[in-house]
């Protein structure tokens, strides 16, 4: 059979661009960005174009390819056959273990649901009008569904099914069907902009993930089909840039309602079901239009709503409903509960809603392992695997912050009841992942739901709704005015804050270009959605200048942008005001409920059986018969947020009759069980050659159910290298009493310094092997106590000597006598009391560490040059304590060490100082001895701070250290301490700190540092 000629150049290119460039991404963007050039194609390739692409048979590779069909009146996708052959073909060539581009599934889907049909003749609205009641009368309502004319505008819901399938589904019900018929039956008294956009329910196809979301739009005035997970199941929306109509103008018998509309799946389809208009005027009179409320997404720009709100509520203008997107979910879905705008403010200004959002932990509140994890490692670079290979988490970001700090401020709202009956009817606006439609959240938890409506691609994880995986709703709705109107608004107050777009010469990374081709997809869909406000509705873009969606500390600045951008529109907004009366009227109507709630009972959910049910339950204070205080039970499960054994836990409550029940869900971790843990360390002087360590750790928790886990660590550097394993085995979840046995390998390069010249005169290599015996006591979140008993085997060899004749007199000892080898072993008890409250382990800011060790040996060796025939006993301590004042901050440690007797094996040389931020102006190690007294006073000043950048803050700072070792003959005095002070600058960093530093000492010493990764 004859070919015709190929479609339009540009759409062939994206597609074959598109395949080639997914085959580079790692999964998670590959699917965003085939989402958003299958979006591309869908809004720019006109129907001849998608008229002259189809699927096509696999070609030798497997893989599907576009190829030409022969051209026709409507487009190749339009009928319910095609779109099942279509579905049928992929599933074999699966099947067969073809290869299908996740690009090819997506362009036929939005093509087929988006295409641009040919105009439509009048003679159509019959047609439609006819299938309508056809598909009401199988369901058992009257056939009576009509389209009105234009000189009386009526709220229609229109969904045109197939007669007969919906008179064999088994899904039909007379409650369905009678509310499709009285929503299209209602007539509301004020007539101006009064239709509506309605969804089209249908039941769940076979492949719910791909089947079922191929919904074809035709450009009708659907708002979109929701896949019926249940009787409030969220709607998944058609693509708004890609076959909705440019303007919300009544139907009329030249532009039907719903020409062509339907809602394809593999399998028969149920009877339509149209949802209740919930946007209904409270108080104001029977001639009141209903107001609905649009927020759209932009960050922190987002407190611009809140500036909105207070001009709403000053000049007494209602709100009857909200649907919103991203932040304008935050702010909107808080308003929906009743919560008032001054008082959200408030609730806002004290918290830091940057850290929250971004997950940012006080590290206090960590558990002391992780605290100890984070010196050496870098937390974002933590990756896991199992027996199918290497994962990692989808995003930076889990969210766990912002969904309680949600949870605790909506606590009054039940979980299972749709989102209707909230004081003010509320939808938040998501994206599938998988499928890349939009999602119309309108049931469930609602802290979920603004979750899941905020999940910026990449940056947050998305979070899984009735098995989908859901991500930031900018991406297809960023101003839903859409979902107001399928809500029943007659008129739209949309409020517009998204960011323009960077110029070129600021795309200076490839973070800067994820985020500008974000800002394209999200400027497109705005423009479509604003073609659809008409002349009775109000737009506000306030005029926030500059200001980033990561720019929370401006946030009075956005508020009052917003006010200023609704003071302006008050001439237009003015005429829906209430009279005072009537005001308060409406908002008794709207009062956010405050009765409190009695738990009854407490269920426990978890993903995974690596974790007892038990770990969780035990967390939990709160019982059966208590009020229901978020505060305190998120406060309990912060220990299961922070232990790294989950990647969330929410709670919800669901109400059942008089009973409400507390459900505590903990996620698992999906990318465990095991895990890799990385860290880097470099360091530079110009008194030292400069050096590097490598750090790498392995993790198995939960080896059992009791708790067991298996710890690895080791380090490959120039001047060291070392491994540790550890088993650490829980007595009591309870408690947390831990036994720990352990062994471990350090083999270390230790340069020895004349004390007068400061000349290296050897480098000693010391091998130490360990292993031992630990009982552990968790002090709750404060820190840890271990107590147990060690065998040390230690190795020395010198590695370098300089002619030690250079400075030594004739009758002085050999080379070989002074620097000797030696081995020898011990049996030793040791105990250690760590309490680690610093908000950062190398440049705190505030709070405190306390440290205490104290060891013994329990046995002696034969070896005498390391005076080990006599017994040790080792004391340590060190304090420090930082104060934050505003941007400036101010720390003080001191230390303090004394051995007696003979050598610790397990730390040879004493005592030691030098290098950065340990007596700096000297090198590294440099003094060493059996005594130690050191103290320090550092100043620092944040210049700086840098939201969702791998640039966190910058800071400028100087330090003043004194203090020094002595050895057994030499007796310990103030006047024999030395003195540093050192200049710095740091960078914090998602890859851990970067210093550059000069230090100074008298007589002339001067050391310069440069060091990246936490102290060497």
């Amino acid at each position: 059979m004859r070919r015709r000629p190929p479609p339009r150049a540009g759409c062939r290119r994206r597609a074959q661009s598109t395949q080639s460039l997914s085959g580079r991404m790692p999964e998670y963007f590959r699917r965003f960005h085939e989402f958003s050039i299958a979006r591309q194609v869908a809004l720019h390739c006109p129907a001849g174009a998608n008229r002259g692409n189809a699927w096509s048979r696999p070609d030798k590779s497997g893989t599907l390819s576009l190829l030409p069909v022969p051209d026709r009146r409507s487009r190749p996708f339009q009928s319910d056959h095609t779109k099942a052959t279509i579905m049928t073909v992929l599933a074999s060539s699966a099947r067969a273990g073809f290869r299908v581009p996740g690009f090819v599934a997506a362009l036929l889907f939005v093509c087929a649901a988006t295409g641009r049909p040919a105009p439509a003749a009048a003679a159509d609205t019959a047609t439609v009008a006819s299938a309508a009641t056809a598909a009401a009368s199988a369901a058992g309502a009257p056939a009576s569904t009509t389209l009105p004319p234009a000189a009386t505008p009526t709220r229609v819901a229109s969904s045109a099914v197939a007669a007969s399938s919906s008179a064999s589904s088994p899904a039909s019900s007379p409650a369905s069907s009678s509310a499709s018929s009285s929503a299209s039956a209602a007539t509301p008294a004020n007539a101006a902009a009064a239709w509506s956009w309605t969804a089209a329910r249908r039941a769940d196809a076979p492949d719910s993930s791909s089947v079922s979301n191929a919904v074809s739009n035709s450009g009708s005035n659907v708002a979109g089909t929701a896949a019926a997970h249940g009787p409030h199941a969220p709607h998944t929306a058609p693509d708004a840039g890609a076959g909705a109509p440019s303007a919300p103008t009544p139907p009329t018998a030249a532009t039907p309602a719903a020409a062509g509309a339907s809602a394809s799946t593999a399998a028969a389809p149920t009877p339509a079901a149209t949802d209740t208009l919930v946007c209904m005027p409270d108080g104001g009179g029977p001639h009141r239009p209903a107001i609905g409320l649009v927020l759209s997404g932009g960050g922190a720009r987002g407190y611009a709503h809140l500036g909105v709100l207070k001009v709403l509520e000053a000049n007494r203008i209602p709100v009857d409903c909200i649907a919103a997107t991203s932040m304008g979910a935050v702010v909107g879905g808080l308003y929906a509960t009743g919560m008032t705008a001054q008082d959200m403010q408030r609730r806002l200004s004290q918290v830091n809603l940057a850290d929250i959002a971004f997950d940012v932990t006080e590290r206090s509140d960590l558990p002391q392992k992780k605290r100890e994890d984070e010196r050496l490692y870098i937390d974002s670079l933590t990756i896991g695997f199992d027996s199918k290979g290497f994962k990692a988490p989808v995003g930076l970001v889990q969210g766990n912050r912002l969904q309680a700090l949600l949870a605790n401020w909506t606590a009054a709202v039940p979980t299972n009841q749709p989102f209707d009956r909230l004081p003010i009817p509320f939808r938040a606006i998501a994206t599938d992942l998988q499928t890349g439609q939009k999602v119309v959240l309108d049931h469930g938890s609602l802290p979920l739901a603004i979750r899941a409506s905020m999940a910026l691609p990449g940056l947050f994880s998305p979070a899984e709704i009735d098995g989908r995986a859901l991500v930031d709703g900018g991406l297809v709705g960023n101003l839903p005015v859409d979902a107001a109107r399928a809500m029943g608004a007659d008129v739209v107050i949309a409020v517009d804050i998204g960011s323009p777009l960077r110029p070129l010469d600021a795309l200076a990374s490839p973070a800067d270009v994820m985020q500008q081709m974000i800002g394209i997809l999200i400027r497109q869909n705005v423009a479509e959605q604003r073609k659809q406000l008409t002349a009775n509705d109000i737009l506000l873009q306030p005029d926030l200048g500059k200001q980033t969606f990561t720019d929370f500390q401006n946030a009075n600045q956005a508020i009052a942008a917003g006010e200023a951008a609704a003071v302006a529109a008050l001439p237009r907004l003015a005429r829906y005001a209430l009279s005072p009366e009537q005001y308060e009227a409406y908002r008794a109507a709207h009062a956010r409920p405050q009765q409190p709630i009695r738990i009854t009972s407490i269920e426990i959910r978890t993903n995974g059986a690596s974790v007892p049910k038990q770990i969780v339950r035990n967390a939990l204070r709160v019982k059966p018969g208590d009020v229901y205080d978020p505060q305190a039970v998120s406060a309990d499960l912060l220990s299961l947020t922070t232990s790294g054994n989950f990647e969330n836990v929410t709670q919800q409550i669901i109400n059942e009759g008089d009973e409400h029940r507390l459900v505590i869900d903990a996620q698992e971790k999906y990318w465990g069980p095991n895990f890799l843990l990385f860290g880097l360390g470099m360091s530079s002087s110009s008194t030292d050659e400069g050096g590097f360590r490598l750090h790498l750790g392995y993790r198995r928790p939960w080896l059992t159910p009791s708790g067991l886990e298996f710890r690895a660590d080791t380090t490959l550097g120039s001047d060291m290298q070392s491994v540790h394993v550890e088993l650490r085995q829980p007595l009591s979840n309870k408690t947390g009493y831990y036994v720990a046995p352990y062994a471990d390998y350090k083999r270390r390069f230790t340069n020895l310094y004349d004390s007068d010249t400061d000349i290296k005169i050897t480098q000693y290599r010391f091998q130490t092997s360990r292993v031992g015996l630990d009982f552990g006591l968790p002090l709750a979140r404060l820190g840890d106590f271990r107590i147990g008993l060690a065998y040390t085997h230690l190795t020395a060899s010198p590695t370098y000597n300089v002619p030690l004749n250079w400075f030594l007199p004739d009758d002085a000892p050999s080379p070989g006598t002074l620097f000797p080898s030696a081995y020898g072993h011990q049996i030793s008890a040791r105990a250690r009391l760590v309490i680690d409250q610093l908000d950062d382990p190398t440049f705190p800011r505030k709070g405190y560490f306390v440290e205490a060790r104290v060891e013994r040996s329990l046995s002696k060796s034969n070896d005498t040059f390391f005076d080990s025939d006599a017994s040790f006993t080792d004391v340590y301590g060190r304090l420090m304590v930082a104060q934050r004042f505003g941007r400036h901050s101010v720390n003080i440690s001191v230390e303090a060490g004394k051995s007696f007797g003979g050598t610790n094996f397990g730390n040879p040389l004493g005592y030691t100082l030098g290098g950065f931020q340990h007596l700096s102006a000297y090198a590294a190690d440099q003094l060493s001895g059996n005594a130690l007294l050191y103290g320090q006073v550092t100043y620092m000043n944040q210049l700086a701070t840098f939201n969702a950048s791998p640039i966190k803050a910058l800071y400028v700072g100087a330090s003043a250290e004194v203090g020094n070792v002595w050895t057994p003959d030499t007796r310990i005095g103030s006047g024999s301490l030395k003195q540093s002070y050192t200049f710095f600058t740091s960078l914090t960093t998602a890859f851990g700190p970067v210093y550059f530093g000069v230090a100074l000492a008298p007589g002339g010493r001067r050391n310069i540092y440069f060091q990246l990764g936490r102290t060497y």
